[in-house]
């Protein structure tokens, strides 16, 4: 499937999609507290932390756009690989962590048809933290060239909410914007049988550039 991206200039930054919950009210605080400030000193001492929490939600939920690299599959999250397991169905389960400082939005690893995303309740557990497996979580599964490809988006401590932005059924492209989680969390990624990780504990990953995969 040919890739096809926004037309929007590299290096703009938008805003998250599912964002507005969070960062609404407290860009409206800063705006009224900086408003005010102008007539109280009292309302000046709101102001610094308002305006300091409304660019931290700015900075939290920038979408940037990103130049879709080339490969059989390529990392959904910003974050740091944690772990690089092999599972018993001849699969390899790739962890990405995700820190509060990266971008939240995730990205389709291969192109093809989403053909389920599932809600899962659970705890929320740090995402680092080996008990987070039973954490609140969404579970992907595409169809694709390379077959069934399962992708997890995991909810750490402070983020409680993923927000899927396509539902079953729909054909997405690789590199493709298909979710958010909010704040800090995990992603993982299985590589079917036969495909090999071309990345390793510690390294950082960003959705959409960097391939999981070796030829």
């Amino acid at each position: 499937m040919p890739h096809s991206h926004s037309s929007a200039p590299r290096g703009r930054v938008r805003l998250a999609r599912g964002a507005s919950p969070w960062l609404l009210p407290t860009v409206a605080a800063a705006a009224v507290s900086l408003t005010r400030a102008r007539r109280s000193g009292r309302w000046a001492a709101v102001a610094v932390p308002t305006t300091a929490l409304a660019a931290g939600m700015l900075w939290f939920f920038r979408d940037p756009e990103r130049d879709i690299a080339q490969g059989r599959v390529i990392s959904p999250a910003d974050g740091v690989v944690q772990s690089i397991m092999p599972w018993k169905d001849g699969r390899t389960r790739v962890a990405i962590f995700m820190s509060p400082l990266n971008v939240h939005v995730n990205r389709a690893p291969l192109a093809g048809t989403v053909t389920s995303v599932e809600h899962i309740p659970g705890g929320f557990v740090p995402a680092f933290n080996k008990e987070s497996e039973n954490n609140e979580r969404v579970v992907w599964h595409f169809d694709t060239e390379l077959g069934d490809i399962e992708m997890v988006q995991i909810a750490g401590a402070v983020a409680r909410r993923i927000v899927p932005y396509v539902p079953s059924g729909t054909k997405v492209e690789q590199g493709e914007r298909i979710g958010l989680i909010r704040f800090g969390s995990r992603v993982d990624i299985y590589l079917p049988e036969g495909v090999l990780p071309d990345v390793e504990v510690g390294q950082t990953t960003m959705a959409g550039v960097t391939r999981l995969d070796r030829d």
